[in-house]
């Protein structure tokens, strides 16, 4: 395993190990059941799961999240560009919206910032 891998999977043990207390449960899980989401490095504000192409501040924006919504449901949007890519019930629909949507080239995340993509 390369040192940026080891470093995304401590990131998403992590993440996966939380109770409820800074995001549901369901939402890593379901990310993390992708193994193209899986290769990037996860991140939680706010109750959301934000993923990045690498491991170090400033991450990268390009790849899609999922906000979950007051009434139910998850829109999920690209933030570098503002772009919606839908809106979706279950948190599983949204992960595969996220997942078929990846930029183009998206590999796993490298050690390091933007600029070394």
């Amino acid at each position: 395993m390369t040192a940026a891998a080891d470093i995304v999977d401590a990131e998403w043990q992590s993440i996966l190990a939380y109770y409820g207390d800074r995001i549901d449960s369901a939402v890593p899980r379901a990310a993390y059941a992708h193994p193209r989401l899986r290769e990037l490095f996860p991140m939680v504000s706010h109750g959301v799961l934000y993923l990045s192409r690498c491991t170090k501040y400033p991450w990268t924006h390009d790849v899609g999240t999922a906000f979950p919504q007051a009434s139910g449901g998850y829109r999920v949007r690209r933030q570098s560009d503002n772009t919606f890519l839908g809106e979706v019930e279950t948190v599983e629909e949204a992960y595969d919206l996220v997942a078929a949507s990846l930029p183009e080239g998206c590999g796993p995340a490298v050690d390091g910032t933007p600029d070394d993509l």
